[in-house]
């Protein structure tokens, strides 16, 4: 009990020096920074107390991390994934953007790393970095996740209505294929009715035709 003290006294001490987000790196001085701070102390307090004396590293660092983000919240919880979706995708042509507002995660995946011309069958090439996204969202259970396709504006709209709903389709099976919980997710076409470039030029229809697979935080 008295390591457990120590420790918990320690990481209550290190919140009022520090309050840089470990996993973004930005400074801030929340209340889930706080939180994220005394759950890690409270943590590998809890682990020392309880582990045998040569585990007693190893436990400590992995309950901390359990204890910050059940200390921080739904805004550490999301940091978390962030930093190990980055990780994960990185060099792979996926964008990982972050919506400061709602505090989502979205993933942007190019229509032409992602699928052959004019079909909703994923590159197997592709793959690895699904498989990559899915451990990640089975790792992070209370998230809900949204699917969605988009085209450019190059055909008629009834096709290409269908065709983003058919690869936003095909991203969430396999998903779900791969393990992530099927009541967490969902997906929905759009077409060509959200562009992010203009549909002037190539450069920009390519931009255009995407699927995006957005991360909700979970509701606290």
């Amino acid at each position: 009990m008295r390591k457990l003290v120590l420790v918990a006294v320690a990481g209550s001490l290190a919140v009022a020096g520090c309050t840089t987000n470990p996993y973004t790196g930005e400074k801030q001085g929340s209340k889930a920074a706080y939180g994220a701070a005394i759950g890690a102390a409270l943590g590998c307090g809890v682990a020392m107390a309880t582990t045998a004396h040569g585990h007693r590293n190893e436990r400590c660092g992995q309950a901390a991390a359990i204890g910050a983000v059940a200390g921080g919240g739904a805004g550490y919880y999301m940091d978390v994934q962030e930093k190990k979706l980055r990780d994960r995708l990185a060099g792979v042509g996926v964008g990982v953007q972050r919506d400061k507002t709602t505090g989502a995660i979205n993933l942007v995946m190019p229509g032409n790393i992602t699928f052959p011309t004019a079909q909703s069958s994923i590159r197997a090439d592709f793959y690895p970095v699904l498989d990559a996204v899915a451990d990640v969202l089975k790792e992070y259970k209370d998230t809900t996740i949204t699917v969605s396709g988009h085209t450019d504006n190059v055909g008629a709209d009834a096709y290409n209505q269908k065709l983003s709903q058919d690869r936003a389709s095909s991203v969430a099976s396999y998903l779900i294929n791969r393990g992530v919980a099927d009541g967490r997710v969902s997906a929905i076409g759009y077409g060509k009715s959200q562009p992010i470039a203009g549909n002037n030029d190539e450069a920009g229809r390519s931009q255009n035709r995407r699927v995006e697979v957005r991360i909700n935080p979970p509701q606290q």
